[in-house]
Protein backbone atom coordinates (compact mmCIF):
# COMPACT_ATOMS: atom_id res chain seq x y z
CA UNK A 1 0.00 0.00 0.00
CA UNK A 2 1.25 3.41 -0.93
CA UNK A 3 -1.00 5.77 1.06
CA UNK A 4 -2.43 5.37 4.54
CA UNK A 5 -4.93 7.65 6.28
CA UNK A 6 -4.65 7.96 10.06
CA UNK A 7 -7.45 9.51 12.13
CA UNK A 8 -5.68 12.23 14.04
CA UNK A 9 -6.47 14.88 16.63
CA UNK A 10 -4.03 17.25 14.93
CA UNK A 11 -1.96 17.93 11.81
CA UNK A 12 1.29 16.11 12.66
CA UNK A 13 2.58 12.62 13.36
CA UNK A 14 3.11 13.75 16.97
CA UNK A 15 -0.67 14.32 17.29
CA UNK A 16 -2.71 11.72 19.15
CA UNK A 17 -4.58 9.06 17.23
CA UNK A 18 -8.23 10.14 17.15
CA UNK A 19 -10.27 7.19 18.44
CA UNK A 20 -13.41 8.08 16.44
CA UNK A 21 -13.20 7.61 12.69
CA UNK A 22 -16.35 9.42 11.55
CA UNK A 23 -15.92 12.35 13.89
CA UNK A 24 -12.13 12.49 13.85
CA UNK A 25 -10.69 16.00 13.82
CA UNK A 26 -8.88 15.10 10.62
CA UNK A 27 -6.79 12.56 8.77
CA UNK A 28 -3.06 12.42 8.21
CA UNK A 29 -2.44 11.04 4.74
CA UNK A 30 0.94 9.32 4.79
CA UNK A 31 2.67 8.46 1.53
CA UNK A 32 4.85 5.44 2.35
CA UNK A 33 6.98 5.85 -0.78
CA UNK A 34 7.93 9.50 -0.32
CA UNK A 35 7.53 9.81 3.46
CA UNK A 36 5.37 12.91 3.00
CA UNK A 37 2.31 13.59 5.13
CA UNK A 38 -0.68 15.80 4.41
CA UNK A 39 -3.44 16.75 6.82
CA UNK A 40 -7.05 16.66 5.66
CA UNK A 41 -9.44 18.47 7.99
CA UNK A 42 -12.67 16.63 8.85
CA UNK A 43 -14.53 19.49 10.57
CA UNK A 44 -17.37 19.34 8.03
CA UNK A 45 -18.40 15.98 9.54
CA UNK A 46 -18.03 16.76 13.25
CA UNK A 47 -21.51 18.17 13.74
CA UNK A 48 -23.52 15.88 11.46
CA UNK A 49 -26.40 14.23 13.35
CA UNK A 50 -25.80 11.04 11.35
CA UNK A 51 -23.77 9.83 8.40
CA UNK A 52 -20.42 11.16 9.65
CA UNK A 53 -18.75 7.77 9.14
CA UNK A 54 -19.88 7.48 5.53
CA UNK A 55 -18.88 11.08 4.78
CA UNK A 56 -15.49 10.52 6.40
CA UNK A 57 -15.04 7.37 4.32
CA UNK A 58 -15.68 9.45 1.20
CA UNK A 59 -13.17 12.06 2.40
CA UNK A 60 -10.53 9.36 2.90
CA UNK A 61 -11.35 7.71 -0.43
CA UNK A 62 -10.86 11.02 -2.26
CA UNK A 63 -7.25 11.18 -0.98
CA UNK A 64 -6.30 7.94 -2.71
CA UNK A 65 -5.51 6.17 0.56
CA UNK A 66 -5.62 2.37 0.39
CA UNK A 67 -5.82 1.88 4.16
CA UNK A 68 -7.03 3.61 7.33
CA UNK A 69 -5.65 3.42 10.85
CA UNK A 70 -8.17 4.55 13.45
CA UNK A 71 -9.20 3.78 17.01
CA UNK A 72 -12.74 2.52 16.39
CA UNK A 73 -15.17 2.23 13.52
CA UNK A 74 -18.90 1.70 13.11
CA UNK A 75 -20.65 -0.55 10.58
CA UNK A 76 -21.64 2.02 7.95
CA UNK A 77 -18.18 3.54 7.74
CA UNK A 78 -16.60 0.09 7.61
CA UNK A 79 -18.92 -0.96 4.78
CA UNK A 80 -18.24 2.26 2.83
CA UNK A 81 -14.48 1.77 3.11
CA UNK A 82 -14.78 -1.90 2.21
CA UNK A 83 -16.70 -0.99 -0.95
CA UNK A 84 -13.88 1.39 -1.82
CA UNK A 85 -11.29 -1.38 -1.31
CA UNK A 86 -9.77 0.52 1.61
CA UNK A 87 -8.48 -1.72 4.39
CA UNK A 88 -9.14 -0.83 8.02
CA UNK A 89 -6.59 -1.22 10.81
CA UNK A 90 -7.67 -0.53 14.37
CA UNK A 91 -4.81 1.22 16.09
CA UNK A 92 -3.80 1.64 19.66
CA UNK A 93 -3.58 4.65 21.93
CA UNK A 94 -0.67 6.92 21.27
CA UNK A 95 0.35 9.20 18.47
CA UNK A 96 -0.40 8.94 14.78
CA UNK A 97 3.32 8.38 14.22
CA UNK A 98 3.48 5.52 16.73
CA UNK A 99 0.55 3.85 14.99
CA UNK A 100 2.17 4.34 11.59
CA UNK A 101 5.35 2.67 12.88
CA UNK A 102 3.29 -0.20 14.32
CA UNK A 103 1.68 -0.66 10.89
CA UNK A 104 5.06 -0.63 9.11
CA UNK A 105 6.38 -3.23 11.61
CA UNK A 106 3.41 -5.51 10.88
CA UNK A 107 1.97 -5.11 14.38
CA UNK A 108 -1.50 -4.03 13.18
CA UNK A 109 -3.82 -6.56 11.56
CA UNK A 110 -6.61 -5.70 9.14
CA UNK A 111 -10.01 -5.54 10.83
CA UNK A 112 -12.56 -8.08 9.64
CA UNK A 113 -15.48 -5.88 10.64
CA UNK A 114 -16.53 -2.85 12.69
CA UNK A 115 -15.81 -2.81 16.41
CA UNK A 116 -18.60 -0.39 17.41
CA UNK A 117 -22.31 -0.09 16.78
CA UNK A 118 -23.48 2.96 14.86
CA UNK A 119 -23.96 6.33 16.60
CA UNK A 120 -21.62 5.77 19.55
Amino acid sequence: MKKIAISSEGPSLESKLDPRFGRAAGFLICDLETGRTEYVDNKQNLSLPQGAGIQSAQTVGATGAQAVITGHMGPKAFMALEKGNIKVFLGQEGTAGENLEAYKAGKLSPADGPDKEGHW
